[in-house]
């Protein structure tokens, strides 16, 4: 059976970093619990724009529309299949609303507006 991978792309206020790491490692501890096999948070180094010389392609930063003052991070997370990506996340999303239903005027260390998600089923592995 194909390995199914939840992919995301999204953008991080400057000085908010430490911040969303937190959250972030947070959620691979609970994503990791749940069945999850690798999970990857990945800060934006090297996002220029490629030219080939006829065509050039879109930087994650102009594809984001992130700011000067914003990066673009890439992170995904690992599974077995799609089912274990299923009943993963459902546990998760039950166990962070519970950690997270006594925050108050709790501040996402990111733009929702700017992120991008998608579930992808493994064609090519190495």
């Amino acid at each position: 059976m194909a390995k199914y991978v939840d992919g995301y792309v999204l953008v991080v206020p400057n000085g908010k970093e430490a911040e969303y790491e937190k959250m972030a490692e947070e959620g691979r501890d609970l994503w990791m619990k749940h069945g999850a096999l690798q999970y990857f948070e990945c800060k934006g180094d090297d996002l220029k724009q490629q030219d080939n010389g006829e065509e050039k392609s879109r930087a994650y930063s102009e594809m984001t529309a992130a700011d000067a003052d914003e990066n673009v991070w890439f992170s995904f997370i690992i599974f077995e299949s799609k089912e274990a990506r299923d009943n993963a996340n459902k546990k998760v999303m039950e166990e962070m609303g519970e950690l997270y239903k006594d925050m108050t005027n709790f501040e996402m260390p990111m733009d929702i507006k700017k992120m991008a998600y998608g579930g992808f089923e493994v064609a090519v592995e190495g």
